[in-house]
């Protein structure tokens, strides 16, 4: 199964406030803010939506194909990737623009605030999905992630008109998606991800209830944070996979986009829903262990010994013959 993953491609600037954020707002001046944190530390990783997700792919062996637009900076970069499995060929480089940046700041109880420069992203709507699905031989899913929100309409439009599948995954974009726009993205996709509070969201800025939704999408894959993930799909009972047991928490950057990949590396191998999750579970149980999105490693013992003591000797049994 070839997959193809749309998205943002950056450079991630991750902080740590050793204080709280709540301890540091005042409830009736939340009009006029003015606030800045002494942090502990800076760390320059690499990072975006769409990078990510295809790092994650890349590290189980599924070969996804990257689509995004970046800088002249993102010679490394694409060494990086390349040598961690991603086909990134069909990246576009800007002539004038920085690849994007991401400014992160995490306080004690890991809640964040970031700021997101988008440079060369905003060029990702220049892409043709076809060119990119006749280089690699054709695609049987696209998932189009958090990027230049004209790339996002512009894919999602040529895969319904090209009779590509896709996953819509609006993530940090829903904020400044209205209505309309968040209803042509996700109607007849097949997969709708989204965590517990943009699926809330969701349904607010469309109108559109939980059901109508359902009715709507193939699958609506929703993250629940340290209590795992569903999936549902109309007229059928709802699957639920939990997390698995965590060594430490150091950092949830990155944490939905490493579940993302599991998932998908999934689907890529063949196995059920369930499964899928629970790799995408596992996957992102490594990520929330590192600072870094992608600073993660997978060793294939490691990764299965953890796999079978949290979903168990059956589960592991299927996941084992596909992992490379």
């Amino acid at each position: 199964m070839r997959i193809a993953v749309t998205g943002s491609i950056a450079t991630d600037h991750l902080m740590t406030f050793p204080g709280r954020f709540a301890d540091q707002l005042v409830a009736d001046q939340l009009h006029t803010v003015s606030l800045s944190f002494l942090v502990d530390n800076l760390d320059v990783r690499r990072g975006g939506v769409g990078a990510n997700i295809a790092f994650g792919m890349g590290l189980l062996g599924t070969r996804p194909v990257l689509v995004g637009a970046a800088g002249a900076d993102f010679d490394a970069y694409r060494s990086w990737l390349d040598r961690h499995g991603v086909d990134t060929a069909s990246v576009r480089i800007s002539e004038v623009l920085h690849t994007a940046r991401f400014v992160c700041t995490t306080d004690s109880d890991h809640n964040q605030i970031g700021s997101f420069y988008t440079g060369a992203m905003s060029e990702a709507r220049l892409i043709e999905l076809k060119s990119v699905s006749d280089r690699v031989g054709g695609l049987d899913l696209v998932s189009i992630g958090a990027d230049d929100p004209e790339a996002m309409l512009r894919h999602t439009e040529e895969c319904r008109t090209r009779g590509i599948p896709f996953a819509a995954d609006f993530s940090q974009q829903i904020a400044r998606m209205d209505g309309d726009e968040i209803r042509i993205l996700l109607d007849g996709a097949t997969y709708l991800f989204s965590n517990e509070y943009e699926k809330g969201l969701i349904e607010s800025k469309t109108g559109w209830s939980d059901e109508e939704i359902l009715s709507k999408v193939g699958h609506r894959v929703t993250t629940l944070g340290a209590r795992g993930v569903r999936i549902e799909r109309a007229g059928e009972d709802p699957i639920e996979v939990g997390c698995a047991e965590e060594e430490r928490k150091a950092d949830p950057t990155g944490v939905g986009d490493a579940f993302r990949a599991g998932f998908l590396s999934g689907l890529a191998w063949g196995v059920g829903l369930e499964r899928a999750a629970q790799v995408g579970c596992m996957l992102a149980t490594l990520v929330i262990e590192t600072v870094g999105t992608q600073e993660y490693t997978l060793r294939r013992t490691h990764f299965m010994d953890r796999f079978t003591k949290a979903y168990g000797d059956e589960a592991a049994t299927e996941v084992r013959a596909h992992l490379s």
